[in-house]
């Protein structure tokens, strides 16, 4: 029965990825989302149903479209398989702790968190730019989820203070690094991604995930100038990084810190 679960978790992340590339193509086009069927971005025509198969599709049609035979981005099998493999590692680590609706409506949550640290993760990789819409979207759905988490008796007064405590204090670091740098060292869409951030890690996971954000962003940033894909003042977008830090913190976050500490307790 595991089994199967997990399968479906996979298509149904794959369904979320095929969705989410539609979201970035039409924010960047100023276009709405939920109307219209999709079309291919070369040509204008309406796609057929078979056509929109996650993964799938893009092999059977050897990555191009059936009406133009224009290629077809890597960004949509990648962003599908992306977030299909997310689904599938959240449930396989947190399954065991869903014991209530509760507990899946927590769920629901992160997984739509998740979602949309996938679409801002793009869009920041092609546009040097966080989506205001997915900033809004979050935060107004994270205020939703720990309010009725409140009011359900599954927050604590405490424990929704810390989710707080960790959105304002990542956002005040981050402000505090534009301000020194002015503003070179990242955007202003990265203090505000931060508030996000807090609210999906909160206390102590936050800290890790800047620590690794910051990590991660080094040692690729080091190795980009190594290869000569960037100079020392290019401009390269944080927020993946951040990204990566959140989900790296979110599922292995607190051993990470454990380790952290045992480490520096033997020192």
């Amino acid at each position: 029965m595991n089994l199967l679960f997990f399968v479906f978790v996979f298509l149904v992340g794959l369904l979320t990825g095929s969705f989410l590339n539609c979201v970035i193509y039409r924010l960047e086009k100023g276009e709405d989302f939920s109307q219209g069927r999709s079309y291919c971005p070369k040509c204008k025509k309406e796609l057929l149903w078979v056509d929109l198969i996650p993964l799938l599709s893009f092999f059977l049609l050897k990555g191009k479209c059936r009406f133009c035979d224009k290629s077809i981005s890597w960004q949509y099998p990648a962003v599908e398989f992306l977030t299909g493999t997310l689904f599938l590692l959240f449930f396989v680590l947190r399954l065991p702790e869903l014991n209530s609706f509760v507990d899946f409506a927590q769920a629901g949550y992160f997984v739509f968190i998740i979602s949309l640290f996938v679409l801002i993760l793009v869009y920041d990789l092609k546009h040097l730019l966080i989506p205001d819409e997915a900033i809004e979207a979050g935060l107004m759905v994270s205020g939703l989820w720990y309010l009725t988490a409140f009011l359900l008796g599954a927050q604590s007064l405490q424990e929704l203070a810390g989710y707080i405590f960790s959105s304002l204090g990542a956002s005040a670091f981050l402000l505090t690094l534009f301000l020194v740098t002015k503003g070179k060292g990242m955007g202003f869409g990265d203090v505000k991604f931060a508030l996000l951030m807090g609210l999906f890690l909160g206390y102590p996971k936050i800290i890790a995930g800047l620590f690794l954000s910051f990590l991660i962003g080094a040692i690729i940033g080091l190795v980009m100038i190594l290869l000569q894909k960037k100079g020392m003042k290019s401009e390269i977008p944080f927020a993946p990084f951040l990204v990566a830090g959140s989900f790296v913190a979110f599922f292995w976050g607190e051993a990470i810190l454990q380790e952290y500490y045992m480490l520096f307790s033997f020192f």
